[in-house]
C-alpha cells in the first residue's frame, strides 16, 4: 500500500488529476449502473408477481388444487391447457407436494416453502426464487390455505404454489448488466481523457510559470515576467501576479544593492585617497630621513585620525542601511520606548558635540514602539545635523509634544529646490559637501522612522534655518504591559 502510495505522489499532477477524474467518474458510474440494475430487476420481478397472481385466479383454480390433492401426483400432464410455462402445485403440511394437471412441470420444495404451510394463521403469499426439477430458476408464490377433506371433514393446512420461468428475465438482466458494463468503460476512459485534457489547458499557465522559475534560475535574469489577464482572480492568475511581485521586488532590491555599492565605492575612495596620502608622505620622511616639521607632521596625523573616523562612520552607516526591513524585524524585536528619554539622552550627546551652542528643549511624556538604539540613533543623526549647520553661538530649539518631534535650528537652511533629495543615500548637498560626513544620516533617520510608523518631514524654517519634523503613533501613557 505504501508503495502503491508513493508512486502515485512521484507522479505528474496532470497524471494524478486524469486519475482522480477517473477514478470519481467510473465511482458515480459503477453506484448509478448498480442501482438502475436493481431497480430494473425490481420492476421485472413486480411484473413476474403480477402474472402469478393473474394465473391463481384463474377459474375453478382452487377446484384443481383439491382434485390434486385427491388425486396427488408428482408427474406433471403433458398437454397444459392453461400455459405451458406456468407450474402449479400444492404443498402438503408434511413437506410433499402435489402437482396439479395442467402444471407446466414440478417446482422444488424449499425451506421457505415448507415455513409457509407451517405458519398457522398466516393468510399473506410469499415470493421467492426456487428451482424446478430441471434445476432451472423459476418465480414462486405460495399462498398459505386450509384444505378440508369432503369425506371426514378434516382440515389440514397446505399452500397453493404457481411459478413462472426465470429465464427471459435472466436474460434481460444479463444483457442490461454487460450494456451498463460497456457504458461504465466508456465512461471511465472518456473520463480519463477528459480530466486529462482539462488538467493540460488548466496547467499551462502553471508549466509557464514554472518555465519563468527555471529561466530565472539559471539565467539570474529577473526582468522576466508572466502575462496575466487583469480581470482573472483565479487561483493561477494569483500566483503569477505574485511572481510577477516578487521578481519586480527582487530586480529592485538588486538595483538597490549596486547602487548602495556604487555609492559606497564612490564615498569611500575620498577617504582612502587621502588616507593613502597622507602614509605616503610619512613613510617617505621615515625613509629618506627627512623629518617633517613638528606641526605639518601633527595636522597629518590630525588628518589621518579623521579620516579613519570617518571610515568608520561610513562603515557603520553602511552596515545599517544594508540590513533588509525583515532582518531587522526578526533580529531586533519592537518594543515600547519612552520617546521623551530616548530625545534627552540624544540632546547629552549633541550639547558635547556643541558646547558653544544653546540648546533648548521642550519635552513633554510620549511612548513608541521601535527599537531603542535605532531610535536614539536617528535623533541623534537629526540633532548632528543641526548642530553642524547652525551659526557659532546659535540657537537650537527642540520640542516633543502630542508624538511630533520638532528640531528647529537657525542655520542657511535647505535651499527649496534640493529637499526632495535630502533622504536619498549618500545624497549632500553642495553647499555641505566640504563638511563631515557621508549623506546617509538622513536616510537611516528615514528608515527607522518608517519601520516605527511614523514619518520625518525637512523643511525651511520661518526666518531661516531648518525645521526636522518627526511624528510617531503611540501614546502619552506606556501600555500596561510596559509597566
Amino acid at each position: 500500500m505504501k508503495r502503491l502510495v508513493s508512486r502515485y505522489r512521484s507522479l505528474p499532477i496532470r497524471a494524478r488529476l486524469s486519475m482522480l477524474v477517473a477514478a470519481a467518474v467510473a465511482f458515480a458510474v459503477a453506484a448509478v449502473s448498480v442501482t438502475c440494475w436493481f431497480i430494473v430487476q425490481g420492476k421485472l420481478y413486480e411484473q413476474l408477481n403480477d402474472d402469478l397472481d393473474k394465473s391463481m385466479k384463474m377459474p375453478s383454480f382452487e377446484e384443481h388444487a383439491a382434485y390434486a390433492i385427491e388425486n396427488c401426483t408428482q408427474i406433471p400432464r403433458e398437454n397444459n391447457p392453461f400455459g405451458r410455462n406456468t407450474y402449479y402445485q400444492v404443498v402438503m403440511e408434511d413437506g410433499s407436494s402435489c402437482v396439479m394437471d395442467f402444471s407446466a412441470g414440478m417446482v422444488k420444495v424449499t425451506r421457505t416453502d415448507k415455513d409457509v404451510v407451517a405458519a398457522t394463521g398466516r393468510t399473506e403469499a410469499v415470493y421467492h426464487n426456487s428451482l424446478d426439477s430441471d434445476g432451472d430458476d423459476v418465480r414462486v408464490k405460495i399462498v398459505p390455505t386450509i384444505y378440508t377433506d369432503p369425506t371426514t371433514g378434516e382440515q389440514s393446512p397446505v399452500a397453493l404454489l404457481a411459478a413462472v420461468p426465470l429465464r427471459g428475465t435472466q436474460s434481460t438482466l444479463n444483457d442490461l448488466a454487460l450494456i451498463l458494463l460497456l457504458v461504465s468503460g466508456i465512461g471511465v476512459v472518456g473520463a480519463g481523457a477528459a480530466g486529462l485534457a482539462v488538467a493540460r489547458a488548466g496547467l499551462r499557465p502553471v508549466d509557464k510559470l514554472t518555465e519563468a522559475v527555471e529561466h530565472v534560475a539559471r539565467t539570474e535574469d529577473l526582468g522576466i515576467r508572466i502575462p496575466v489577464e487583469e480581470e482573472s482572480e483565479d487561483e493561477v492568475a494569483r500566483l503569477s501576479r505574485s511572481f510577477n511581485s516578487m521578481t519586480s521586488a527582487l530586480a529592485n532590491s538588486r538595483e538597490l544593492q549596486q547602487q548602495l555599492i556604487a555609492d559606497a565605492g564612490h564615498e569611500l575612495r575620498t577617504p582612502l585617497t587621502s588616507l593613502r596620502t597622507n602614509i605616503e608622505l610619512l613613510t617617505r620622511s621615515e625613509e629618506t630621513g627627512r623629518p617633517i616639521p613638528a606641526e605639518d607632521r601633527k595636522a597629518l596625523l590630525a588628518s589621518v585620525t579623521a579620516q579613519m573616523t570617518e571610515l568608520a562612520s561610513l562603515i557603520g552607516d553602511l552596515q545599517e542601511l544594508s540590513r533588509s526591513d525583515a532582518g531587522q524585524q526578526s533580529g531586533r524585536l519592537l518594543q515600547v520606548v519612552d520617546f521623551q528619554e530616548t530625545v534627552e539622552a540624544a540632546l547629552r550627546r549633541a550639547r558635547l558635540r556643541g558646547p558653544e551652542l544653546t540648546i533648548t528643549a521642550d519635552l513633554q511624556p510620549w511612548y513608541v514602539r521601535s527599537e531603542p538604539s535605532a531610535l536614539e540613533r536617528a535623533i541623534v543623526n537629526i540633532l548632528d545635523n543641526a548642530v553642524k549647520f547652525s551659526p557659532e553661538a546659535g540657537t537650537i530649539e527642540v520640542a516633543l509634544n502630542a508624538g511630533v518631534l520638532t528640531v528647529r535650528d537657525h542655520g542657511p537652511g535647505i535651499p527649496t529646490a534640493e529637499l526632495p533629495h535630502v533622504f536619498d543615500r549618500f545624497w549632500r548637498s553642495p553647499s555641505a559637501r566640504s563638511l563631515p560626513g557621508s549623506g546617509l544620516g538622513l536616510s537611516i533617520v528615514a528608515r527607522t522612522v518608517q519601520q516605527a510608523g511614523g514619518e520625518v518631514t525637512l523643511s525651511r524654517a520661518e526666518g531661516g534655518g531648518t525645521l526636522a519634523t518627526v511624528r510617531l503613533p503611540g501614546a502619552a501613557t506606556p501600555p500596561p504591559e510596559a509597566v
